[in-house]
């Protein structure tokens, strides 16, 4: 099957940075779902199609979601091949990569790449169904073949390993990121709003009943925020955790803390 957008609408206006390309009767429910989430969760506009109708051609509107697209993501899977829609996604996709410069992320969900890259196993059976078919428009399937291998040569993840889904979906997600040139915060920005809150409390606490204990628990917190902080500052300037360890709650460091917080005010 093929893609639309993060917000689960087919709405093809609005902006997406990432293509998901999939056979949906092998994957729409299982591994590409929670790749989808995985994506959503570090804040990645994907597009992905769950419109199970289909005319003979593939539309204008997935052309032109592929042709947006910064990065496309192909899952393949063992009836990937059986699907002329699948077939023409990736053939377009790899044509974006040749000519617009697009990122392509080839994924093997329970599928070897041999078969993929050789046409072998179920995508063999595949293939000799779509010669009989188009048995008068023999370029039209060599373009597939070609395309399919062209997309399998390139740097991707076999899913075959003994590992979680869970942890897989990701770490796809996070390399998906990096190469997109972008960087996460939102896991860090929900715990600085956290403890914010819970230093609210603390301060009003103090307030109302004023004792050194208090104030030495909020002061904690205030700097507990002030890390995450930092860290976040770091993540975005991709600086090394390393660089940055000598930083503690000295007055200096907290000049420098604080001259950091001026530069970003996100």
């Amino acid at each position: 099957m093929a893609s639309s957008s993060s917000s689960s609408s087919n709405n093809s206006q609005e902006k997406h940075e990432v293509f998901l390309s999939f056979r949906g009767e092998d994957t729409r429910k299982t591994f590409t779902s929670h790749l989808h989430a995985a994506l959503k969760r570090v804040e990645i506009a994907t597009f992905i199609d769950y419109n199970l109708e289909r005319g003979d051609e593939i539309s204008g509107t997935l052309l032109r979601a592929i042709e947006d697209s910064k990065l496309s993501v192909i899952v393949f899977s063992k009836n990937f091949a059986t699907s002329k829609w699948c077939l023409d996604e990736v053939k377009k996709i790899v044509d974006c990569k040749k000519h617009r410069g697009q990122i392509v992320v080839p994924i093997f969900y329970d599928i070897e790449p041999t078969h993929v890259r050789n046409q072998t196993g179920t995508f063999e059976s595949a293939f000799n169904g779509h010669q009989v078919r188009f048995f008068d428009r023999p370029n039209k399937v060599q373009k597939w073949r070609d395309a399919l291998r062209e997309a399998t040569n390139l740097s991707g993840w076999d899913c075959s390993v003994d590992r979680l889904e869970s942890e897989i979906v990701e770490e796809i997600a996070m390399d998906v990121l990096g190469k997109l040139n972008r960087v996460y915060v939102g896991d860090l920005d929900e715990q600085i709003k956290k403890f914010e809150q819970l230093a609210e409390l603390q301060k009003q606490y103090f307030i109302g009943t004023p004792h050194g204990a208090h104030w030495q628990r909020y002061q904690e917190t205030v700097k507990q925020i002030r890390k995450l902080q930092m860290e976040r500052h770091q993540r975005l300037l991709r600086i090394p955790s390393t660089m940055s360890s000598h930083v503690d709650d000295s007055n200096a460091n907290n000049d420098f803390y604080n001259m950091w917080s001026n530069v970003f005010r996100f």
